[in-house]
């Protein structure tokens, strides 16, 4: 397997850097084609991914002091990314610091070459350097591949944490 993942590797980038942006558009492109495949058997219309780009313009949680966005490269180009942020959403009174694990993503095309690992590792790397002992994270039921990526990396299914409204299984992995 560490054939397959030395040609990842990952660094810090800013949210709103060009190779960042071109990521997150192919995120919630497919994410949202694939919530209306499921929901309503069809692709998303134009003027709703559009919406749904600029409603999650959250750029500024991850960036320093409290986030950071991780932009994988697979053999040189912009494959994946992985945000972490400070949690601060409250619900989980009584827990050590947690971080926000937000946008763990890799294109169609690098997938099967290790980059989910990669970048998850990185992210709770990221998520100690921020001084958090445990990540939270949430995905929708459809989501497969995320949720069994996360579940075979050590994070347990827990109470909502948050109120996503696409959000329908929720995470956490102590550190």
């Amino acid at each position: 397997m560490s054939a397959m993942t030395t040609a990842w590797t990952i660094s810090p980038e800013p949210a709103d850097s060009p190779a960042a942006l071109a990521l997150w558009r192919a995120y919630y492109t497919e994410m949202s084609d694939r919530w209306f495949q499921v929901h309503e058997g069809r692709d998303t219309p134009p003027e709703e991914l559009e919406r749904e780009v600029v409603a999650a313009n959250d750029h500024a949680t991850l960036a320093p002091p409290s986030g950071v966005l991780l932009l994988g490269r697979y053999g040189g180009e912009p494959a994946g990314t992985a945000g972490v942020r400070l949690f601060t959403g409250g619900g989980v009174a009584g827990q050590e610091p947690a971080a926000e694990l937000k946008r763990l993503f890799v294109r169609k095309e690098a997938r099967g070459t290790g980059g989910g690992p990669v970048l998850l590792a990185a992210a709770e790397d990221a998520a100690r350097a921020l001084g958090a002992r445990a990540v939270l994270l949430d995905t929708r039921s459809d989501l497969t591949e995320a949720w069994s990526l996360y579940e075979r990396n050590g994070y347990e299914r827990t109470a909502r944490h948050n109120d996503d409204v696409y959000a329908e299984r929720w995470y956490r992995k102590r550190l």
